[in-house]
């Protein structure tokens, strides 16, 4: 599928100098893995770089002493641990570690395919992840939807699917359906905001004070954003890293949040939407 080799960006990035790509291995900044997964039962999970980007030849190591690369799709196949627990992964060479529960066949078991949780608002471009029963470990053998366009699963177990909404849709309201080895989950509604940057991108210089003001696309409820800043040498984020804050919701739906410089040079942060979970709706 074409949209293997596509650059996603999968949280909202700020910066006015990019660096040019490394190899992959070092490229890797962010792994996907599945919340859920099931014991003795396939999951899929996926390695992004920075820009959100999947990323191939990717070494990741568990917990529990296994070992596996990304393929070209930037993402890998892998059999469940047999001991239900909590196992972690991590990206080889880098700092950090995911976990993930390994669930009981009997905790996961069902004829028929259930959504138990999914989120009330999602990010025009940004995964998300929905919970439940009967999806396929194998990422591309799920069919998921967004306002009858298709989406990308990323990661997946029987238990959990990371799923990126399509490309093209406008924020609001939109319906999604899930779907795989012919089983079909009841389709739900969610809330897609867009996020638009207000911000000067040049060059911090010491001492100087910056706002970053995100505006909100889509809805007039507050909802709440995570900045990371990925340079902290150059500037610092007032308050903290990261920092949450809510947005003020209403017709004019913005969070600010307050950079100031260290040394002069080129910033960056990452702001994304953080999830609200509940049982779907129609």
């Amino acid at each position: 599928m074409s949209w293997h080799r596509r650059a996603f960006l999968f949280s909202f990035l700020i910066a006015n100098i990019f660096a040019p790509r490394a190899d992959s291995q070092s490229g890797a900044r962010i792994l996907l893995l599945p919340r859920r997964i099931v014991s003795g039962e396939r999951a899929t999970l996926a390695v992004l770089d920075i820009s959100g980007r999947l990323t191939p030849g990717v070494t990741v190591n568990f917990s529990n002493g296994d070992r596996l690369t990304t393929d070209e799709t930037g993402r890998a196949l892998f059999a469940a641990p047999l001991n239900p627990g909590v196992i972690f992964a991590s990206i080889a060479g880098r700092p950090g570690r995911v976990a993930t529960a390994v669930l009981s066949p009997s905790e996961a078991d069902s004829a028929s395919m259930e959504i138990s949780a999914a989120p009330r608002v999602a990010s025009l471009t940004d995964r998300f992840e929905l919970f439940g029963r009967g999806f396929c470990g194998d990422a591309d053998s799920n069919q998921v939807t967004i306002g009858g366009q298709q989406a990308i699963v990323l990661a997946s177990s029987p238990a959990s699917l990371v799923v990126l909404p399509p490309p093209d849709l406008e924020p609001g309201r939109a319906t999604a359906e899930v779907a795989c080895a012919k089983r079909e989950a009841p389709p739900f509604s969610l809330t897609l905001v867009g996020l638009e940057l207000e911000a000067d991108s040049s060059p911090l210089k010491p001492g100087e004070h910056r706002a970053l003001t995100v505006r909100v696309r889509g809805t007039t409820t507050k909802i709440l954003l995570e900045a990371r800043n990925l340079a902290p040498n150059i500037a610092e984020l007032a308050g903290g890293n990261p920092l949450r804050l809510s947005s003020t919701g209403g017709a004019e739906n913005f969070a600010r949040f307050d950079l100031v410089g260290r040394k002069s040079g080129s910033f960056l942060i990452s702001i994304r939407l953080m999830p609200s979970m509940g049982h779907p709706t129609e």
